[in-house]
């Protein structure tokens, strides 16, 4: 089945979302009877752990010459493989991220409860992760691509704001020095490894949420194994026993956090970790009604009707739409064909091609063209004379055409 990449985009990051809000309320309903973020972060691993092995091997079976994960979920995906060598920094900088965000997300949740709270303040990730990526990647970010992660930004610290009308200080504390650096570790890291080649393909998903967790895991144990040496408690014993004894509740949440972070891991591989966290923070929308259900039975707090922050509130969620939608509407992809004189050495001019702001990629190829080279930009007028300058300017081109990308179409 075909489908418009940015639909394709656009439907993970969603999904991705949903499932997330979906966690957020069972991780509530056990956070009823675990109290401790670092027993309730290393039972969740454990399961994260199994529950990811299971799924990839499951997912691993062959169904008429390709995988049923090839089938139904990345047709990158072929079956369960060891590391490369070249991936393994980035599994351990992503998995130590990932097990940095865990654990202070459940600190988060047990001191605040309610995940509409709680979620939202995470996304002020997006702002962290659109300075990273003009540090770390070549393509600095663009006024429009600023001022809508400014909007989804406030939107979610707007959003977040409790419903009693108080704000935590230790909160705020938590998730702008553990929560949102951990993400930041995780989704630069993960997206680093979903773009790789591996054996001449494109990386998978679904290793890439194994290893992930598995690294995660070690990592936590680690931690927790010498917390509980230096200062004498007992975490990790505690752990095992939650284990066993939420076994069900546990076993969905690993279930669940599985295939959000596939679904979020393939659209990283689609669109830039500070767009795709954008699009994501749309899980502030669906984690409402999972709060009003959570203070229906009594999980949580009743939900005040105070108009004045029921607006405030509302405001923030709108702001935070008009931020994605604007994420949405200015990406400008085109591929440029470009013509050499003859002389001149491939390599020198793939490498000032690829030093150009906006080059997504540069290949060089056989027939009338020497070089197709693809741009992503969001301000089409500038971006297309900038670019097209630069490319001017680079000694031994001889011809250059500019091709705007209408639609483009990918397997889901």
């Amino acid at each position: 089945m075909k489908i418009r990449r940015k639909y394709l985009f656009y439907l993970l990051a969603f999904s991705s979302s949903i499932i997330v809000a979906l966690i957020s309320g069972l991780d509530v309903v056990l956070g009823k009877y675990i109290k401790n973020p670092l027993v309730f972060g290393l039972s969740i691993f454990y399961f994260g752990l199994l529950t990811s092995i299971l799924f990839t091997l499951f997912l691993s079976i062959s169904f008429k010459g390709k995988s049923i994960g090839e089938r139904t979920i990345d047709p990158s995906f072929k079956k369960i493989r060891l590391l490369k060598k070249e991936e393994l920094k980035y599994h351990i900088l992503a998995g130590t991220g990932n097990a940095i965000l865990t654990l202070g997300y459940f600190w988060l949740l047990i001191l605040i409860k309610d995940p509409s709270l709680v979620l939202p303040f995470s996304q002020v990730v997006i702002l962290y992760l659109v300075v990273i990526e003009s540090i770390i990647e070549k393509n600095t970010p663009t006024l429009v691509e600023i001022q809508s992660s400014v909007i989804v930004t406030l939107g979610a610290i707007l959003g977040s704001i409790s419903l009693s009308g108080t704000i935590s200080l230790e909160s705020f504390a938590i998730v702008f020095l553990i929560v949102n650096p951990g993400w930041v570790l995780q989704s630069v890291y993960q997206r680093k490894l979903k773009m790789m080649k591996i054996n001449d393909k494109s990386n998978d998903s679904i290793n890439i949420r194994m290893w992930n967790v598995i690294f995660a895991c070690l990592f936590t144990l680690v931690f927790v194994f010498f917390y509980d040496y230096y200062t004498g408690s007992s975490n990790f014993s505690e752990s095992l026993k939650t284990f066993v004894d939420y076994f069900g509740l546990l076993t969905l949440a690993g279930i669940g956090a599985f295939f959000s972070y596939v679904f979020y891991i393939r659209a990283l591989g689609i669109g830039k970790a500070s767009i795709t966290q954008a699009v994501k923070s749309s899980v502030i929308i669906f984690s409402i009604p999972i709060s009003i259900a959570l203070a229906y039975f009594g999980f949580i707090d009743p939900i005040s009707t105070d108009p004045v922050l029921i607006i405030i509130r509302v405001s923030g969620i709108i702001l935070m739409l008009l931020g994605i939608i604007s994420f949405a509407l200015t990406l400008i992809k085109a591929y440029i064909f470009i013509k050499m004189k003859p002389g001149y050495p491939i390599e020198v001019t793939m490498q000032k091609l690829w030093d150009i702001n906006g080059v997504n990629r540069v290949t060089a190829v056989a027939g009338d063209y020497d070089f197709i080279v693809k741009i992503r930009t969001r301000t089409l007028v500038k971006g297309y004379e900038r670019i097209l300058r630069k490319i001017a300017s680079i000694e031994g081109i001889k011809d250059y055409k500019w091709q705007s990308v209408l639609k483009e179409w990918e397997d889901i």
